[in-house]
This record gives structure tokens, C-alpha cells and sequence, in this order.
């Protein structure tokens, strides 16, 4: 069943979201050195607020700014140091661009700090673990990002198990949007994330997508992140992570045509082009 237009808009005190055409784009801006796919592009300040200004002007309906890599195997980054990292980014870009700036850290002081310089949600791989985080959520009244990951960053691809991969990501989702809403954060600003390669197998990844249809049916609102990721080298034999561009299109294609609310991605320009497309062809 289509949406109403009112429920096409999702609206906060700072800024609003409109999926009236169908999925949107997040801009994935890593303001770190060691990312896995553009670390140390956008580490200098001024670069990376040419490319969020960029990542705006061509289409992307929210920038997410991230000042700690959770690659495979990424080590933790002090507080102070990703607040050095991201919060002149997030300060300038607010005054620049109308679009909102989500801040992606499991790290309560980081997100506190981001959102007094102008973010606008928070994206937290570890979905609410820590509880002062939807507090805080709540306080600002801005939307959240919950994300299912096994493990860490250090830990999370040493052999991932599952017995049901999409049956057991998707009650822990759900567990924590109802604890998301217990906070006080209403459900149409909650947004749920299977976790793609956050602790999964190429064929857990596959799982997931094939049944994203799922977590669409949840009620809650979903956000995809497949962009550049190892299981589409996998798949296409691209080592390189910029060269996995028509992969990810591939993948970025599906969730558009299963009614995924945001499409998480690197390449604005292009997974703008085909998000426009699929909506199109959707809305026919």
C-alpha cells in the first residue's frame, strides 16, 4: 500500500526528510585516515567540506559524517580525536547546505557534541547500546539510525555465525526500535539498518538483501549501506573499492525497487541516477 503524502514526510524541530518519490541517498563522508574505502581523502578539513558541499549539490538528501573507521579490524579512536575530526566539518557544512547532517558514532560525547554544532541525526552502528544515546536522541527530538552488527569492528568478520541470519538480525531491530522508542523517539524517526558486512558472510549479505523485503514490512523505516563493500569484490573479482561502482548500483537498484527508505553510498552522483530511475519506473 502507497504511503500517504503526510507519511512520505518524516519532520523534526532541525530539519525533515521527504520520500515522497521514493528511496534517497546518504552521503557517506569519512573525515578519517584509515577507512576502507576512502580513508584519507576527506581527513583535511577543507576537503571534506568540499565534498559533503558536493555530495549536497548533486542530489544526496543527507550527508553522514564519520570521524572513526569501522572497517574489518578498525581500532577505536579517542573521543576528543573524533570530535576534533568532525565538528568543524559539521559546523560549516550546517551553515552551507539545507540538507541534514547525520552524525555516525556509537560514542555518546561525540554525538552530543556533533549535534550541538548542527548535526541532525544520529547513526549508531551498535544501536543504542549505550542508553545515554537514545536519551540524547530524544532530548534533541532527531531522528536515529539502528544498525545490527555481530561483534565489533576488531572482531566482527573472525567467522560470523547465524542459524537465521535475517530471521535473528531482524527481532534484534526490532527489540532495539521498541527500546528506541521507550526513550521517546517517535517511530517514523527511527530508521533500521541490517548491518550489511558487519559481521556477516558473503552469503549472510545475500540472505539479507534477497529478503530486504522484510524489514521494509517491519514498519519501521530502512536504511541499506552496501556501497564498495568486500562482498561485491567478491562477486565481481573488483579488489579495488572504487572500482565496484556497477555492483553496488546493482544492489543499490534492489532496495530502491523494495521500498527501502535510504540508500547509504559513496558515489552521489551516479547512485542519484539510479535511484531516480527505479523511482521513476515504481511510480510509473
Amino acid at each position: 500500500m502507497e504511503k500517504s503524502s503526510a507519511e512520505n514526510i518524516v519532520e523534526w524541530p532541525r530539519e525533515r526528510l521527504d520520500f515522497s518519490a521514493g528511496c534517497v541517498v546518504m552521503g557517506v563522508l569519512n573525515v578519517t585516515p584509515d577507512s576502507f574505502s576512502d580513508g584519507g581523502q576527506f581527513f583535511d578539513i577543507d576537503k571534506a567540506i568540499e565534498h559533503g558541499l558536493k555530495m549536497a549539490a548533486d542530489g544526496a538528501a543527507i550527508i553522514d559524517v564519520g570521524a572513526e573507521s569501522t572497517r574489518p579490524g578498525a581500532r577505536p579512536v579517542s573521543v576528543d580525536e573524533q570530535i576534533n575530526r568532525a565538528v568543524p566539518v559539521i559546523k560549516t557544512l550546517h551553515k552551507k547546505i539545507d540538507v541534514p547532517i547525520s552524525i555516525d558514532t556509537k560514542t555518546y560525547d561525540v554525538a552530543k557534541a556533533a549535534l550541538e554544532a548542527g548535526a541532525g541525526m544520529i547513526n549508531d552502528i551498535t544501536a543504542l547500546s549505550d542508553g545515554r544515546m537514545g536519551e540524547l536522541a530524544a532530548e534533541h527530538k532527531v531522528p536515529v539510525i539502528l544498525m545490527h552488527m555481530q561483534g565489533s569492528p576488531a572482531t566482527m568478520q573472525i567467522q560470523p555465525k547465524y542459524d537465521d541470519v535475517v530471521g535473528e538480525v531482524l527481532a534484534f531491530l526490532l527489540e532495539r526500535a521498541k527500546r528506541a522508542e521507550g526513550f521517546g523517539i517517535p517511530k517514523d524517526m527511527i530508521f533500521i539498518d541490517p548491518g550489511i558486512g558487519f559481521g556477516k558472510t558473503l552469503e549472510h549479505n545475500l540472505l539479507l538483501l534477497k529478503n530486504i523485503d522484510k524489514f521494509v514490512g517491519s514498519g519501521y523505516r530502512v536504511l541499506v549501506g552496501t556501497s564498495r563493500k568486500n562482498f561485491i569484490g567478491k562477486l565481481t573479482g573488483k579488489e579495488k573499492p572504487s572500482e565496484r561502482i556497477f555492483g553496488t548500483a546493482a544492489t543499490v537498484a534492489l532496495c530502491a525497487v523494495a521500498a527501502v527508505s535510504i540508500a547509504r553510498v559513496h558515489d552521489v552522483t551516479e547512485m542519484v541516477d539510479v535511484i531516480k530511475v527505479v523511482n521513476a519506473i515504481e511510480k510509473g
